[in-house]
């Protein structure tokens, strides 16, 4: 059995574990080889792992190992401590897997959260916070919320109406669809009527040198749990 570790040096005496920074995934060779890919980070690194992965058409199965702030991946499907998966495959054992759906935006990926409305304000305003005794944890994203809600309570209504301004957040399936809000992601183009745009995806704000959004389904990843 061989593992990969992305993000963190994990050793074990019994278990072949190969570690390797993120940036180094898309010239690593023979990722196919591994059994299991470690992913140690937040939101943002399983994000960017599943997008080079992704480009490289490679599937595998994944152990998550959460550190970032708010770690939603991990908390929906309850994944276990990182040393008790390591025990139960040094025993033989094969655990347990679910699939999680990912999805494209033009050439990007994400896993559960995209867009240019207030959740783009919030991670800018959080990022800026993020140093000192900010740096780590959660209270940089309370902060931003508590500043930033008076706009929220202003703009909210507006850009929900708006056909430039979007939102999805897919852990609430109940709600479906209102006015640019999506919790359901279906085939859908969006126009930005700019070709210039800040997106924030599942807590990463990247640029989007296009004016149409392409989103859609792409796969499931398979996470250990």
């Amino acid at each position: 059995m061989r593992i990969l570790s992305i993000g963190s040096v994990i050793q074990h005496n019994d278990l072949n574990i190969t570690s390797i920074e993120a940036s180094a995934l898309s010239i690593h060779p023979n990722i196919e080889a591994y059994d299991y890919i470690i992913i140690s980070g937040g939101d943002g690194t399983i994000r960017r792992v599943i997008k080079a992965l992704h480009n490289i058409r490679h599937s595998a199965t994944f152990i998550l190992n959460p550190t970032g702030s708010f770690n939603v991946v991990a908390k929906l499907h309850k994944v276990p401590k990182i040393g008790q998966v390591l025990k139960s495959l040094e025993n033989g054992e094969t655990p347990a897997i679910q699939k999680h759906q990912y999805y494209t935006l033009n050439e990007e990926v994400f896993l559960f959260s995209a867009g240019n409305m207030g959740d783009l304000q919030h991670i800018l305003l959080a990022e800026t916070l993020r140093f000192g005794l900010l740096k780590h944890g959660i209270l940089k994203y309370i902060l931003a919320l508590l500043f930033l809600l008076p706009l929220h309570i202003i703009l909210t209504p507006f850009m929900l109406l708006s056909r430039s301004r979007f939102f999805i957040f897919t852990p609430m399936p109940f709600i479906k669809k209102f006015g640019s809000f999506y919790a359901e992601v279906e085939e859908m183009t969006i126009d930005l009527q700019s070709q210039y745009n800040h997106i924030e995806l599942d807590g990463d704000i990247v640029t989007i040198e296009e004016s149409i959004l392409y989103i859609k389904p792409a796969g499931h990843i398979d996470l250990v749990i």
